[in-house]
């Protein structure tokens, strides 16, 4: 699991600065933590997220933003709790959630969202 700055994201997900418009640079989908080392919820979640980032290796990758080292991001996606998930499918609009959700929401979400083929 890779802790992501303001220019790894522009690298690895979304060059913010380069475009106005949602363009996703990852090769595959992606979960991105919001969190913050003092918050509780966060840490009961990081765990889980690690298993995932085990299971899901090379098919979704995991990211975590520390929004007390990374303000910019936080505000670029209007962080006001934490942690804040974001859902990244390959091809689409990210999806936001707020609050630890439990592990197998994590993995129906992943199903649904993130590893479903597109139809043409």
């Amino acid at each position: 699991m890779e802790h992501l700055t303001s220019s790894t994201f522009k690298q690895k997900v979304f060059n913010y600065e380069g475009n106005k418009d949602w363009k996703f640079e990852g090769s595959n989908p992606c979960i991105i933590d919001f969190y913050a080392d003092w918050c509780g919820p966060c840490r009961m979640v990081a765990p889980v997220l690690e298993e995932l980032s085990e299971k899901y290796k090379g098919k979704v990758d995991i990211y975590k933003v520390n929004t007390e080292e990374e303000q910019e991001l936080s505000e670029l996606f209007g962080i006001r709790s934490i942690p804040s998930i974001l859902f990244i499918p390959k091809e689409g609009k990210p999806q936001m959630t707020m609050g630890a959700l439990p592990k197998e929401s994590f993995e129906k979400i992943i199903s649904e969202l993130l590893l479903t083929e597109k139809k043409n």
